[in-house]
């Protein structure tokens, strides 16, 4: 069932714990009204895994609007817009985990970036939101988990860090159209471009010429463009600069640098530079990103996301 699309999209930034993989809402504090009618959605930088306890209402995810019940799991990637409304006048109970699912696969390939981006878009693909009698492995992953994390046993860090990667390798089996998609990656040829990817993740501070990328992958430099599009659906430019907002990223959070100096220390010629490609990738100036005191929360209007829902 369709529903107008709400006026505002609300973005909530959160840490991962150190020394974890996971963090997890649970308990009796997430036994709540979680409103009626809401007027906004709202995002996340971390995938959100919700299991619903008891209780009912309506989970929207960007314009779609489907029923939820008690047994209900809701798969939503990262920067997905959403927002859960309860039934009028009752209390519903949900429990969540959070987690950032580049972080789980770059831990689990460490020598193979490209696969790692091909599980993460076929991860991101769609949302879900999926009855636990129809999803019972995925559903008993994601229960202990959530277990893990409440009792903190000995040695939870390590096995939250193992179930998180079986979770994310059920998603990606669900978000497949074919199996063959889960192997695409491993087909021979894409490791032609790693030695390009290997210098911008430290290269990035310097002038890269496109050409010097190919010429460290012994190709031509119209054939590189064409690979690298191919295997990261983005031209060698777009990835460079995207590296480099992330870094300025972590700069933000962890130095008081003027955003002069953040531009330049990232590779960025000038700040109207660094200014125009961050809001072009955040959706936001660096300034209104870094100076909301609350972990950079912030409201963006009118902030559209493409993506495919599932349920």
């Amino acid at each position: 069932m369709g529903r107008k699309k709400k006026e505002t999209i609300e973005l909530r930034y959160y840490d991962i714990p150190q020394k974890e993989y996971v963090m997890a809402l649970l308990g009796e504090e997430w036994i709540r009204d979680y409103g009626s009618g809401v007027t906004h959605l709202h995002f996340h930088n971390m995938m959100e895994i919700g299991y619903c306890r008891d209780g009912r209402g309506t989970v929207t995810l960007d314009e779609d609007t489907l029923a939820y019940e008690p047994e209900t799991l809701c798969v939503i990637p990262k920067n997905y817009p959403h927002t859960t409304d309860s039934e009028d006048g009752r209390k519903s109970y949900w429990e969540y985990l959070y987690f950032d699912p580049e972080t789980i696969l770059r831990n689990m390939y460490p020598d193979n970036e490209l696969y790692q981006n091909k599980l993460l878009r076929l991860i991101n693909r769609k949302a879900h939101g999926l009855r636990a009698r129809d999803y019972p492995q995925l559903v008993t992953i994601v229960l202990t988990i959530m277990e893990e994390m409440r009792g903190k046993r000995e040695f939870y860090t390590d096995t939250v860090n193992a179930l998180t990667t079986a979770l994310l390798l059920e998603i990606a089996r669900l978000n497949c159209d074919k199996p063959e998609e889960l192997f695409e990656a491993r087909r021979p040829g894409v490791s032609q471009i790693k030695n390009a990817l290997d210098y911008i993740s430290t290269g990035y501070k310097e002038s890269i010429r496109i050409e010097m990328l190919a010429e460290k992958c012994n190709m031509s430099e119209t054939h590189f463009r064409r690979l690298f599009v191919e295997y990261m659906h983005m031209t060698p430019v777009d990835y460079i600069n995207m590296i480099r907002v992330q870094m300025a990223c972590e700069l933000m959070k962890k130095t008081n640098d003027s955003m002069d100096e953040i531009a330049m220390k990232v590779g960025f010629a000038t700040t109207s530079t660094f200014n125009r490609n961050f809001k072009r990738i955040v959706g936001t100036t660096p300034y209104q990103w870094k100076k909301n005191p609350k972990n950079y929360e912030s409201k963006l209007l009118s902030f559209h996301i493409s993506a495919e829902k599932g349920w």
